[in-house]
């Protein structure tokens, strides 16, 4: 009996719990908490094929696409390569511009043989004009562009160091091109895209915003050129890496406000902030190279000084705000327009600069023989000057590159040397070698870069004299004269017969 009455109530429970369980399943069914449908058809685990597309509408402002679309297809990938001087091999010395781009990590040991670089860079003009970054192309013994389309062409290369700006050519037509905006209205907090090829990796963009704009980091200090480099940065934390460098920096209309430059980091990745030189300058540069293959560089003719508290307390200054002259030029503008030792520079043709990069970025868009409104402060009044800009003579005339063509000889390179060099190392004239590694001057000891300016008794003055003057020995050793960029002297001798 007690049998029967246990099996019908285990039977009775398990009545009362299904009539429970469907009841509450039709409860949350009712109450749309959850479809088995529903379950079935889009599972926890999902795959690919099996998501639903998105079709999201971003809001306006905040959709990056049509930037990237516009501008991907003109910034093409920069492939270098270029010989190890032996001197350098396993030295343990690194390229300090190197340590200050990629970080102390970068690069300690250099492997022999040709080494190969890699870079961007940004289609200006459909005929093949293409923008990147002087360091990318530096000392390369040879510059393959690479486009967007895997199309592949050999450039030709026209440079500016004191901005790190190099304008290379390719033999080409109908190009797209990204056209220029202007970095003047960039304003922080604006949303911005770095296009470019990190480590490679063709074609990539990265979106972040202005940082910060005028930003000197002192990343051009090392170069044969330092009292005249100009870094008046665009910061920005859209990630940029090593192959960045020459890419562009465009805003949401896909408009390009900058070259993508340098990093901050202290392993050779980024780590944060990434810097561009604006478009402003950018675009000055090209337009120099262009028309006359050398860039026009005007100067004030003063020198200058960063302002602050202590500064500011230390000469009795009662603002912040501008660039105190420290010293000014005999003979130059600034002197001829009345500038003094002790003004403070407030503006440039009413544009306020309040640092010394926003003061060299101003001056740095306008030519030798231009004139230029310049606000300042002296004794607490307000005064205002015409200056007229001149050149590195002190010279109001535009330079432009010699006439002198470049030649091969003997397997190497030899380029005229720029009136700008010559006016720097106070030579009249010479012959600059490139490509030495494959020459028959490598066992020389003479390096890429090195300006001959005489061969035994005779003066050279442009490239075409170095085959003159060697030709006409027939024996012996021949001493060459001359020196490198940074005005280091130095004779090699080469032997004839």
């Amino acid at each position: 009996m007690k049998t029967k009455q246990f099996i019908l109530g285990v039977a009775l429970s398990a009545v009362v719990g299904g009539g429970v369980a469907v009841g509450s399943y039709k409860l949350l069914e009712d109450g749309n908490v959850m479809h088995v449908q529903d379950e079935q058809q889009y599972p926890t685990v999902r795959y690919t094929s099996d998501m639903r597309s998105s079709n999201v509408a971003v809001p306006e402002g905040l959709n990056f696409v049509n930037a990237a679309q516009v501008s991907t297809p003109a910034v093409v990938h920069v492939m270098t390569e270029y010989s190890v001087r032996s001197s350098d091999r396993y030295s343990g010395q690194m390229d300090p511009f190197l340590r200050e781009f990629f970080g102390d990590g970068f690069g300690q040991q250099v492997p022999r043989g040709p080494q190969m670089g890699s870079g961007s860079g940004v289609i200006v003009a459909s005929n093949g004009y293409i923008v990147t970054n002087n360091h990318v192309i530096d000392k390369a013994d040879k510059i393959e562009v690479v486009l967007d389309d895997k199309r592949n062409y050999t450039a030709r290369v026209g440079t500016d160091p004191t901005t790190d700006i190099a304008l290379l050519k390719i033999e080409a037509e109908k190009l797209p091109t990204i056209r220029y905006g202007n970095s003047d209205e960039l304003r922080v907090g604006e949303w911005v895209l770095a296009v470019g090829n990190p480590m490679n990796l063709t074609s990539t963009v990265t979106a972040g915003i202005v940082s910060a704009k005028g930003r000197n980091i002192n990343i051009l200090r090392t170069s044969a050129n330092k009292d005249m480099s100009i870094e008046s940065f665009i910061q920005t934390d859209a990630a940029v890496n090593p192959g960045n460098s020459g890419g562009a920096l465009v805003n949401l209309n896909g408009d390009l406000v900058g070259i993508n430059t340098a990093i901050a980091s202290q392993t050779g990745s980024f780590a944060g902030y990434s810097f561009a030189v604006p478009s402003s300058i950018v675009s000055k540069v090209v337009d120099d190279l262009l028309k006359y293959g050398e860039v026009q560089r005007a100067l004030l003719g003063a020198s200058i000084q960063e302002i602050d508290a202590t500064f500011a307390k230390e000469k009795g200054l009662k603002t912040l705000n501008g660039v105190y002259i420290a010293q000014v030029q005999e003979k130059s503008g600034a002197e001829e327009a009345g500038l003094k030792t002790g003004d403070v520079i407030t503006a440039i043709n009413e544009v306020r600069v309040g640092k010394s990069s926003q003061l060299l970025e101003q001056i740095a868009r306008y030519r030798p023989g231009d004139k230029v409104k310049v606000s300042y402060i002296r004794d607490g009044k307000d005064k205002s000057a015409n200056v007229t800009l001149r050149n590195l003579n002190n010279s109001t005339e535009l330079v432009k590159r010699s006439n002198a063509k470049a030649i091969t000889f003997e397997g190497a390179n030899f380029e005229p040397v720029s009136k700008q060099e010559m006016s720097k190392l106070g030579i009249d004239g010479g012959a600059k070698i490139s490509g030495i590694s494959s020459s028959k001057f490598r066992e020389t000891g003479m390096k890429d870069g090195f300006i001959i300016t005489r061969i035994d008794k005779y003066e050279v003055n442009q490239p075409s004299d170095v085959e003159k003057y060697l030709k006409n020995f027939d024996g012996g050793v021949v001493y060459i004269e001359g020196m490198y960029p940074d005005g280091l002297k130095a004779y090699y001798p080469i032997g004839k017969g």
